[in-house]
């Protein structure tokens, strides 16, 4: 499993709960049409952190690499039904800083593999 992690702001907090609705219809059908393993949306409890830590706290989960290149080439192809349902989700954040992490330590231990 791979997590896509992202940390975001919105542009405008007061419209939290419009971006969790948001959120959940364009994730929700993500991974209702399995392109995506499953994800959680986090916010920031009191106001409690320490520098970069944003409000948001998103994690999707992926079984892999490949169904992470699977789903970037699906997204590419979306109607406009799709398309609608991420741009409303998408005008909202004013940042977001992403990474993808696995569990660790893992049976490859990728960090030995290297070309050079």
């Amino acid at each position: 499993m791979n997590l896509y992690h992202c940390m975001i702001e919105l542009k405008n907090p007061e419209r939290s709960l419009a971006f969790a609705a948001a959120a959940e219809a364009w994730l929700g059908h993500l991974e209702s049409e399995h392109l995506i393993r499953g994800w959680r949306l986090f916010r920031r409890k009191f106001g409690l952190a320490s520098g970069s830590h944003t409000d948001f706290l998103l994690e999707i989960e992926l079984d892999g690499m490949a169904e992470l290149e699977n789903t970037f080439a699906a997204l590419s192809g979306l109607g406009e039904e799709h398309t609608r349902r991420y741009e409303q989700m998408h005008s909202m954040i004013a940042s977001v800083q992403a990474g993808l992490y696995r569990p660790y330590p893992d049976s490859e231990q990728r960090e030995r593999i290297a070309l050079v």
